[in-house]
């Protein structure tokens, strides 16, 4: 069996160098060889009056640049799969070591590697990130959103995802700026408003690390759903605090209606974000009843209503998370109950395979684009930068806990408090956002970009690797595996459903629950 298995790792290995060298060489050597002309030569014969000779005609032709672009994407997709195959044919490495980790390590020595071949690695470019690789990580969360603890869990969430990332952003700028004033550190000439930028984006507790990892170390229900929690909410302040901040410093003077302005955008964005993706998800519940003769495009509706209402928040500058999370948490329970079986299977698996896959190409662009990017490093900036996440992040994390505690029926302990600040992992969202700043306006965008990276690989790198043996040795809590009993399962939703009926029963007749059962599900 162990030499089945190193065999297997063996060709899993040598496929990857294939791929590899593959695809160096056609992004390289071949697109940049000249491309065929059609038009015949200026000395043909035919020209002068003699009579044309054919060619041969082309039992073989060979047209790279036809299909340069779909095939250089489709080989990073089987590189990202055969790295993921890879990983988990050696338990031992993948149990000590997170698979971002992995990826990222990857990702440098592919970055290394283009770098030795002379050409230009690949950066991770913001549109690429939020309108390809993003969406489907947001929507497989969203659709199988665990709706009973995420609701119950919701002040504690929005107190976190909110107020937290406000005190980050505002405590990480103040003091970011205060060090820049100090003699010697050569970075007087950043100004307030650029760190208070750079506080918002470095503040943002990123989604996809979080899954990551939490899921890897199979944490409890209720660490798991308030961690991620406001991972997805707070992209709402993220994004208000980064357009605030970035218009602010392009004007001269910032008045008191600017700033009201300012808080009015951030009620804008979320709750615009949230009430387009509701649309979307009523369309997809309401277009999921006409679908009973034509079941092999009942999962095409629920991929493409999801994309249109994360595109259509953002051609309004909303909250694509939002509206990704809103639209997949409305339409599960309708689409669901009129959906066949096979097209609830296509989506499910389709969902996790979409999101997998993006998920492992983000953190090889991320090794990738490390190499790639031009970086200006200055060790007082970047440390600070590292201490200051951490710091306000214990504080902010001990100080709304506090508060919070006052009001739950379940108190979060000192070690749940430990576990929720170590696990503010950031990630590339944070590394977008930064990229996505103008040189023109900030110069000092590649310092930025250098404290924005190093601070995704401590969080990434020092905390993921570490959070599980500090579970373990603290014994928190951990997920229950177990699968309940066909009784148990009969039982529960028996009680479930006398439960709903009596509610409906005591509801008046027009009421919304009333009118979505008549509506929408089609049996009803």
């Amino acid at each position: 069996m162990a030499s089945q298995t190193d065999r297997s790792l063996r060709m899993n290995i040598m496929l990857v160098v294939v791929v590899m060298v593959v695809m160096f060489s056609g992004t390289s050597v071949l697109a940049s060889s000249p491309q065929k002309s059609h038009n015949k030569p200026s000395n043909d014969s035919s020209a002068h009056g003699a009579p044309r000779q054919d060619k041969a005609f082309p039992v073989l032709d060979f047209d790279y640049n036809h299909v340069h672009y779909p095939f250089v994407i489709f080989l990073w997709i089987l590189l990202a799969s055969l790295m993921k195959l890879g990983f988990h044919l050696i338990p031992r490495l993948s149990s000590i070591v997170p698979e971002s980790c992995l990826l990222i390590v990857v990702g440098l020595l592919v970055g290394g590697l283009i770098k030795l071949l002379g050409e230009t690695p690949p950066v991770l470019d913001s549109d690429l990130f939020f309108l390809c690789l993003l969406p489907p990580i947001i929507l497989d969360a969203g659709y199988f959103l665990p709706i009973r603890p995420f609701m119950e869990n919701l002040g504690t969430i929005l107190m976190f995802a909110v107020v937290g990332t406000l005190w980050n952003s505002f405590f990480i700028g103040s003091l970011l700026f205060g060090v820049c004033q100090i003699e010697g550190t050569n970075l007087a000439t950043v100004t307030l408003l650029p760190c208070l930028l750079f506080g918002a984006i470095v503040s943002a507790v990123d989604p996809v690390a979080v899954l990551a990892v939490f899921e890897e170390i199979h944490i409890n229900e209720l660490l798991h759903i308030l961690v991620f929690g406001e991972s997805l909410l707070n992209d709402a302040v993220t994004v208000v605090l980064y357009h605030l901040f970035e218009e602010y410093s392009s004007r001269s003077t910032v008045n008191i209606g600017d700033v009201f302005l300012g808080i009015v955008s951030f009620f804008v964005v979320s709750l615009g974000g949230i009430l387009v993706g509701a649309i979307y998800g009523i369309l997809t519940a309401f277009t999921s009843r006409f679908t009973s003769h034509t079941r092999v495009i009942e999962p095409l509706f629920v991929f493409v209503y999801s994309y249109l209402a994360y595109l259509s928040a953002e051609v309004f500058h909303l909250s694509g998370i939002m509206a990704l999370i809103a639209c997949g948490a409305v339409m599960r329970p309708y689409v669901e109950a009129n959906i066949s079986h096979k097209s609830h299977t296509t989506i499910k698996y389709f969902l996790k395979m979409w999101s997998s896959v993006s998920e492992t190409l983000i953190f090889i662009f991320l090794g990738v684009s490390t190499v790639a990017g031009t970086h200006r490093w200055n060790w007082t900036f970047v440390t600070v930068t590292v201490i200051l996440c951490m710091v306000a992040r214990v504080l902010g994390v001990i100080g709304l806990t506090f508060v919070i505690n006052k009001f739950r029926i379940v108190k979060l302990t000192t070690k749940d408090q430990f576990i929720i600040a170590y696990g503010g992992l950031r990630g590339a969202i944070a590394f977008s956002l930064v990229y996505l700043l103008n040189e023109k306006h900030f110069p000092m965008r590649n310092m930025f970009v250098t404290a924005v990276i190093t601070v995704i690989f401590f969080t990434v790198f020092v905390q993921g690797m570490t959070i599980r043996p500090l579970v373990d040795l603290l014994a928190v809590k951990k997920k229950q595996e177990t699968k309940r009993s066909i009784n148990e399962e009969i039982h529960t939703q028996v009680m479930m459903h006398q439960i709903t009926r009596g509610l409906c029963e005591l509801s008046s007749r027009y009421s919304i629950s009333l009118v979505c059962k008549r509506y929408i599900f089609k049996d009803i």
